[in-house]
């Protein structure tokens, strides 16, 4: 595997946790079965993956909210954004090491 694909699934990873994290504490129960996520937050991270999938940036960017070219439709965009915003500080108490390697990776490409 060669370096590009490995840094597309540590990013696909990453939102992977937060939808599933911002999923578990923002839908009912009802809505998913055990151990899954609702059909709303599946399509929103089904959709990720194919915007991450084709994205032809990937040997340059670290994350999406980095690229200066904006692939994802805007309703999906603010449903992503939504997500990141309630999930994001709460990686440090559910997926710590994730969250400290977003942070690390955000502040090397701002340097750029």
């Amino acid at each position: 595997m060669d370096k590009v694909e490995k840094k597309r699934q540590k990013e696909q990873h990453v939102v992977e946790e937060m939808i599933r994290l911002y999923c578990r504490k923002k839908h009912p129960k009802e809505d998913r079965q055990a151990g899954q996520i609702c059909p709303v937050c599946q399509e929103l991270l089904d959709y990720a993956r194919l915007r991450s999938e084709k994205c032809p940036f990937m040997t340059e960017k670290t994350f999406c909210a980095n690229c200066k070219v904006h692939c994802y439709k805007p309703e999906v965009r603010e449903q992503i954004r939504q997500v990141m915003r309630f999930s994001g500080p709460r990686m440090l108490i559910y997926h710590p090491v994730l969250a400290v390697w977003h942070l690390i990776c955000s502040k090397k490409e701002s340097k750029k």
